[in-house]
C-alpha cells in the first residue's frame, strides 16, 4: 500500500499574486478561520488526511450555518481517503459521496477554493472506489490509477455566492 505522500501542497501554489495559503483565501470571516483553512488544506494537499479531519471540524463547528456545508464537505472527503488508505472501501465510497453531495452548491470557488476542480477530482474518484469494490480497494490503493485530489486555490472572480 502506498504512503499517501505528496510532494506538493498548497503553500506551492500561485493562481494570482498569493505568497500563502492565508493570501488565497479570500471573505472568511476572521484572521483564525483564514489560518485553520489554510493549516487545513496545507494537510488535505499534503495527504494528512486525519489531521485535515481534525482541523477542519473546529472550523466547521465554529462556521455559520450557511458554511458548514462547506467545511463538512472538505472534511468528509478527507476522511474518505484516510478510509481507502486503510483500505475500508465502505468509508471511502459512502464519504466521497456525502463530501460531493455538500460542496456542489459551493461551485465554481468559494472562500478562495477551487471547489468545482475538487469536486470534479472526486467525482473521478468516486467512480474508480464503486469500480473497483469492496474486493478491489486494496489493488487499488497500492497502486493508484490516478493521483490524489489536490485542494486548488480559486481565481478570485470566481467566488461563488451563497
Amino acid at each position: 500500500m502506498p504512503t499517501l505522500s505528496s510532494d506538493r501542497n498548497f503553500a506551492d501554489e500561485e493562481p494570482s499574486k498569493s505568497s500563502s495559503p492565508e493570501d488565497a483565501i479570500e471573505g472568511t470571516s476572521d484572521a483564525a478561520e483564514v489560518a485553520s483553512l489554510a493549516r487545513g488544506i496545507a494537510e488535505f494537499n499534503t495527504e494528512q488526511f486525519y489531521s485535515c479531519h481534525d482541523t477542519l471540524e473546529a472550523v466547521w463547528m465554529d462556521a455559520e450555518y450557511a458554511e458548514k456545508p462547506f467545511y463538512q464537505g472538505i472534511l468528509q472527503i478527507a476522511v474518505a481517503f484516510y478510509h481507502l488508505g486503510n483500505l475500508n472501501w465502505r468509508g471511502g465510497a459512502i464519504l466521497l459521496g456525502e463530501g460531493l453531495g455538500r460542496l456542489l452548491k459551493f461551485e465554481p470557488s468559494h472562500e478562495g477554493v477551487d471547489v468545482e476542480a475538487l469536486v470534479d477530482e472526486a467525482v473521478e474518484w468516486l467512480a474508480l472506489v464503486q469500480a473497483a469494490g469492496p474486493e478491489g480497494v486494496a489493488a487499488m490503493m497500492a497502486e493508484l490509477p490516478r493521483s490524489l485530489p489536490k485542494i486548488q486555490p480559486a481565481m478570485p472572480s470566481n467566488e461563488a455566492t451563497v
